[in-house]
């Protein structure tokens, strides 16, 4: 009698649908990740580039980040929708926004992103 050795077609659905799952997943939320990035970057260049600025308001710290954020293909936040404020360390832009993106059916993934960049 001989014994069966593999897996099954059925084995095989079980093993790689899971896998195929998460990798589209991962294909839907990479891009969001890669704005995230670009947002992060674009808020420590304005924080590096500001640092030596005496006189510096929200104004002017908003134009600097659309600047940035123009060149750098970023739509979503906008430079407007960074929070400027002035703390003890000196001046904060934080990003502070959520991300939807659509997987199938009615099943959505939500990201959370909250950073803060401190010009001193």
């Amino acid at each position: 009698m001989r014994k069966q050795r593999g897996v099954t077609l059925i084995g095989w659905i079980f093993l790689l649908a899971p896998m195929a799952v998460m990798l589209y997943a991962g294909i839907r939320v990479g891009p969001e990740y890669l704005n995230y990035y670009k947002v992060l970057m674009a808020m420590k260049e304005t924080a590096t580039q500001l640092k030596t600025e005496e006189a510096l308001s929200p104004t002017a710290i908003t134009k600097s980040l659309g600047r940035r954020f123009d060149t750098g293909y970023i739509d979503s936040p906008t430079a407007n929708e960074i929070l400027v404020t002035k703390e003890d360390a000196g001046w904060t832009m934080t990003a502070d926004y959520e991300k939807t993106v659509p997987m199938f059916g009615n099943l959505y993934l939500t990201m959370t992103f909250n950073k803060k960049v401190v010009i001193n």
